[in-house]
């Protein structure tokens, strides 16, 4: 079966070769127009050509990860999104690395733009490898100033709970930031609450060590699950309860 793909571009290959070079030349380049024009010319070749292209990766990496241009890096995306990003076994290469570094730029980025079309590229990204490091990243993007970034993270979300539910059950598990942690243990609590409640149980000695937000999740998370639960199963959470009658906030008090 051909692997799915997003975007289709007629392209005469007739002078494949020819055009090999020129792109590899534009792409080394310092002229920003010439960098545009010639990943606009990958991204056809990638489509169109599945064997001349890949060699052009290392070229677009060492000359035009670092661009800052708003055109080069939507043209970069969408010369990644298209190009293979694992080898005959599946494994990623090993230049995701740096993919993944610059992506982790983009969404710290102060340009809102540059945030959200990365945004919308992780929605079309599949290798959990690459998704997991940008976690806390995508997640800070939901409290972003601007809609275009937030509405490009709530997608970028989903896709991230589409691909693994555990991807955010491990951050939760290893991530340090407490606003952070919050909005995935929100998204448990909104898509999975099964998957909620069992983080809470695991991590029941711990509770008073938790953020006020996080905590003030908790008892959303009781209050959900009890209201239609029967009496037996309102008692397990009792021990929660008595927990956060500790808690050092008067709000969660």
């Amino acid at each position: 079966m051909e692997k799915s793909c997003s975007l289709l571009a007629h392209f005469d290959n007739g002078r494949t070769s020819a055009l090999f070079s020129e792109i590899k030349q534009s792409l080394e380049s310092k002229d920003v127009a010439l960098k545009i024009e010639a990943l606009q010319n990958a991204i056809m070749l990638l489509l169109n050509d599945g064997d001349a292209a890949p060699h052009l990766f290392i070229t677009v990496i060492r000359y035009v990860l670092s661009c800052d241009d708003h055109s080069v890096q939507k043209s970069l995306l969408l010369y990644l999104e298209n190009v293979d990003k694992t080898d005959s076994t599946g494994k990623l290469l090993p230049e995701i690395i740096l993919i993944i570094q610059t992506l982790l730029s983009n969404l710290q980025c102060p340009n809102e733009f540059i945030r959200g079309v990365t945004l919308r590229f992780l929605c079309r990204i599949d290798q959990s490898e690459i998704l997991e490091p940008l976690i806390p990243s995508i997640l800070s993007n939901l409290e972003h100033r601007h809609a275009f970034v937030r509405r490009n993270a709530v997608l970028a979300v989903m896709s991230v709970y589409n691909l693994s539910q555990g991807i955010v059950e491990k951050f939760l598990e290893s991530g340090q930031d407490s606003s952070c942690k919050r909005n995935a243990f929100l998204m448990l609590i909104s898509c999975a609450q099964d998957r909620a409640v069992s983080y809470l149980f695991r991590n029941i000695d711990r509770i008073l060590d938790w953020s006020e937000q996080l905590q003030m999740l908790v008892l959303e998370l009781i209050n959900k699950v009890c209201v239609n639960n029967n009496q037996g199963e309102k008692a397990k959470y009792i021990e929660i309860v008595k927990y956060l009658l500790s808690a050092s906030s008067n709000a969660v008090l």
